[in-house]
């Protein structure tokens, strides 16, 4: 049996998301859920381990039937943003290079260096277009 204290109530939120509320035990879980939950929404009382533990692609979790789950073209659309965001990293100490003309700095060298950032960030995004899972996305991103 499930006790309240690993009890969530879940539910799809406005912004296409879940919204997971954590009873603190003051209520029962029903009288949480009838005052937290949206009038009208739709809600599931779920175990706590029926929720990911890993966060990372938590704004694409979905309300499945019995749990959250994941979306998963919104993970590999969470996981381009990621992969641009470590790309620019890499790539804003040439770009500074190449914008500034840095008397004595080899602007080729800095778009070799470039190119090798731009060949990676390749790779790494057929792999995310190409990840049947969440974990697949993450484990493309752990490469860059």
């Amino acid at each position: 049996m499930t006790t309240m204290t690993n009890q969530r109530i879940i539910f799809q939120n406005a912004e296409g998301g879940v919204s997971v509320i954590i009873p603190t035990g003051e209520l029962s879980i029903e009288e949480v859920a009838k005052k937290d939950v949206p009038e009208g929404v739709a809600y599931e009382i779920v175990d706590a381990s029926d929720i990911p533990s890993d966060r990372t692609f938590r704004n694409a979790w979905v309300m499945g039937d019995c749990c959250v789950e994941h979306d998963l073209e919104k993970c590999k659309a969470l996981g381009h943003d990621m992969r641009r965001a470590k790309r620019a990293e890499e790539f804003a100490p040439y770009d500074e290079v190449i914008a500034k003309q840095i008397p004595g700095v080899d602007a080729a060298e800095a778009e070799a260096a470039r190119q090798a950032i731009r060949d990676k960030y390749a790779e790494v995004q057929d792999a995310i277009d190409a990840a049947a899972t969440p974990d697949e996305i993450k484990a493309a991103l752990e490469v860059a």
